[in-house]
């Protein structure tokens, strides 16, 4: 599964990073550094690497002195960052982001602020073990849905399709855009963990956003029977051809075949006997039989006899005119019985005189005069 990051640093300028941080008086800075701050700025997009090089030297001069100078040496290690992150040196930039957050004096929310971009920066450098732990460390105390998504991918980019689930998870309850990019990533994942109920319930959602893509109902019918519920399977396979989304053969013995797996075969036999009148299947032994092992299911004896019959006189099978016999036989169709099982017989079916002996005996018994009372005696 491949990904592209984003670099998510924002460089600022010296009172946009003293603005950012309200809650807490940064140091007072001297006129002179925050004079030379700005007009490092105001190069870093046409001269980053000389930016680079004097940001570095100052926040290095800077490093040993008191509250003010170090808050500052910060300030210009984050301008050595944007101005590398500029060149594309994704990881010296991210060092010294790594840097500026460690500066003694430096509070909590721009350190928090530092250690996102730091991530984001790692990311871009290939570094994504370091990326996911600065990641997960600063989730701990933001809930950003975009970086929860961000921790599923690199997750999932390790195959830890458990832990890209919980992340999934964090994300969904997060709130947020859930485009069908995201959707589909969220059922994979969920697929892949084992969460068939989850990644179906997502699914779900796929197909309200997007109810025209045949192949995302497909792929929900698929999940519920893999899920283990082919009712829902068949009802969601039955909604996308009434849709006009699902047609063809192959979609059609599709439905009949679900329909059978979710305890309609009544539906199923409906539905093949009307594409057997129409031409649309072939009216073919295969086909035949499936319609009547359908009526069967469905316990239509008149129905599923016809179809038994009309399957053996056209396949001239002993097996089938044997099945033929013993289930007219069992419900009581004797005439039917004792015909199916005589061709059975005649096909060589080694059953057939059995079933014929059991026939005849239910006759003789039926035929046999009631014994009078001194015989019953």
């Amino acid at each position: 599964m491949k990904m592209r990051f984003r670099c998510f640093l924002l460089v600022a300028s010296a009172g946009l990073v003293l603005a950012a941080c309200p809650a807490v008086a940064a140091p007072t800075l001297s006129g002179e550094l925050i004079s030379d701050l700005k007009n490092l700025e105001s190069r870093l997009s046409s001269d980053p690497s000389g930016v680079e090089s004097q940001a570095s030297q100052q926040a290095e001069r800077l490093s040993g002195g008191n509250a003010s100078d170090r808050w500052a040496g910060a300030l210009y290690l984050q301008l050595a960052a944007g101005a590398e992150a500029a060149q594309e040196k994704y990881a010296e930039a991210a060092d010294h982001l790594a840097q500026a957050r460690n500066v003694s004096g430096v509070d909590t929310s721009q350190r928090d602020r530092w250690q996102r971009e730091e991530a984001g920066l790692r990311l871009q450098a290939g570094q994504k073990d370091l990326a996911g732990e600065l990641l997960s460390d600063w989730l701990q105390r933001h809930e950003d849905g975009d970086s929860l998504w961000l921790m599923a991918q690199l997750a999932a980019e390790s195959e830890d399709w458990e832990m890209a689930a919980d992340w999934v998870e964090r994300a969904q309850q997060a709130g947020g855009d859930m485009s069908a990019k995201r959707l589909a990533f969220a059922s994979a994942v969920m697929q892949r963990s084992g969460r068939l109920d989850q990644a179906l319930a997502v699914l779900q959602t796929q197909l309200d956003q997007a109810g025209d893509d045949p192949e995302a109902w497909r792929r929900a019918a698929a999940l519920a029977q893999k899920a283990g519920d082919p009712v829902r399977a068949a009802a969601l396979w039955e909604a996308a051809w009434r849709k006009g989304l699902l047609s063809g053969d192959d979609d059609l013995e599709r439905r009949i075949n679900l329909h059978l797996a979710a305890g309609t075969p009544a539906r199923a036999a409906e539905i093949l006997e009307q594409a057997l009148a129409e031409g649309t299947l072939t009216d073919d032994d295969a086909h035949q039989r499936q319609l009547a092992e359908a009526w069967h299911q469905a316990r239509d004896r008149d129905k599923a006899l016809a179809a038994w019959q009309k399957l053996a006189t056209s396949s001239d099978k002993a097996d089938d005119w044997l099945h033929l016999g013993q289930l007219a036989l069992a419900w009581g169709k004797e005439l039917l019985a004792k015909e199916a099982l005589t061709k059975a017989e005649q096909g060589g079916a080694a059953e057939a005189e059995k079933w014929l002996a059991v026939l005849g005996n239910a006759q003789d018994s039926k035929e046999a005069p009631s014994p009078s009372p001194s015989q019953r005696q």
